[in-house]
């Protein structure tokens, strides 16, 4: 697929335990296309692109019965079984699961001068392999997704998901090499199927909205907010001044923080910050003083509290075992 992406769009393509990368920037759009395979027959690929022209890509057919779970997290992305299948849509933060049995190929539509990253991962349930686990997991899917539908084709666009939409943006943050970046990838493609499989059940069960009163457009919000928390963790922060800054209430951004973090707005400023100070104790001299500075927290005591509950020791005995090993190293 990549050297037929590499031929059709030009860029650089490099490759890395398995991790084909993609980097566009030419006259036909702009951004990365990535994947990665894995040795239980599950594959993820991602599209983070602007394309200067409307752009259809087709993904032949399999015999080797694919489920394909897909993630919007920016943009839309049209579907249809062949060029003349019905088209359907795939909104911002949507999740979608396509199957089809009579094996026709998948199309993809992709916008012209707008930014789409959307993410594939795909199951080939008719692989086998010497994992029982991976076995059980591949006959279960293919018994909800093959022998319960009638029909050839089936196509399921679930509710809205923030969770997995979090899940994006740390793989897409990882920044180790090799077999440890392979394994982390490999983790958080598990976590993003185990979401979109029980969303798929929870929708079957209560066939409700699970994004509350949020729209799309309130979600993208809440989105932006969370980002401008982990960049700017030393800033002094309150509901208020993140309610103005998203144009969002605060009861509304509360609710997009629970149904995103599973946590309030507070706890979660509160985190990005004992986790930031965790990295600054490890990876550079700051004594604690000037860690606790640096996250904008003004009391040593309180710092010294929260980062024992979270990682079970306080944050001096953390920096003398961090300089332990350094020293036998």
């Amino acid at each position: 697929m990549f050297r037929e992406l590499h031929d059709s769009l030009g860029g650089s393509h490099s490759v890395d335990i398995r991790e084909h990368i993609l980097d566009v920037n030419n006259e036909l759009g702009c951004g990365r296309i990535r994947g990665i395979s894995f040795e239980d027959g599950i594959t993820y690929l991602e599209f983070d692109m602007t394309f200067s022209e409307k752009l259809v890509l087709t993904i032949e057919a399999s015999d080797k019965m694919p489920i394909y779970f897909t993630f919007c997290s920016k943009g839309k992305l049209a579907h249809s079984f062949g060029p003349e299948g019905e088209k359907r849509l795939l909104g911002n933060f949507q999740t979608g699961i396509l199957t089809n049995k009579s094996a026709q190929e998948h199309t993809l539509y992709f916008q012209k001068d707008v930014r789409i990253r959307t993410s594939l991962i795909t199951v080939n349930v008719a692989e086998n392999t010497e994992n029982e686990s991976n076995n059980e997991l591949k006959s279960r899917l293919k018994q909800t997704f093959f022998a319960n539908v009638k029909s050839d084709n089936f196509v399921y666009i679930g509710t809205h998901n923030l969770k997995i939409a979090e899940l994006t943006q740390q793989l897409s943050a990882i920044t180790q090499k090799g077999i440890v970046r392979h394994l982390l990838i490999e983790g958080y493609v598990h976590m993003m199927l185990a979401l979109e499989i029980q969303q798929h059940s929870d929708d079957l069960d209560k066939m409700e909205n699970f994004t509350g009163s949020l729209t799309p457009r309130e979600m993208d919000s809440v989105v932006e907010v969370s980002e401008f928390i982990k960049n700017y963790p030393e800033t002094q922060l309150c509901i208020k001044q993140l309610s103005h800054k998203s144009g969002l209430s605060p009861s509304k951004l509360q609710e997009g923080f629970k149904l995103m973090h599973d946590r309030t707005v507070s706890d979660y400023i509160r985190d990005v910050r004992v986790r930031k100070s965790e990295e600054l104790i490890k990876n550079t001299d700051l004594n604690i003083s000037e860690v606790v500075y640096s996250i904008g927290l003004t009391s040593r005591s309180y710092f010294s509290k929260i980062f024992k509950k979270k990682y079970n020791c306080s944050p001096k005995q953390y920096k003398n075992q961090q300089q332990r090993l350094a020293a036998s190293a």
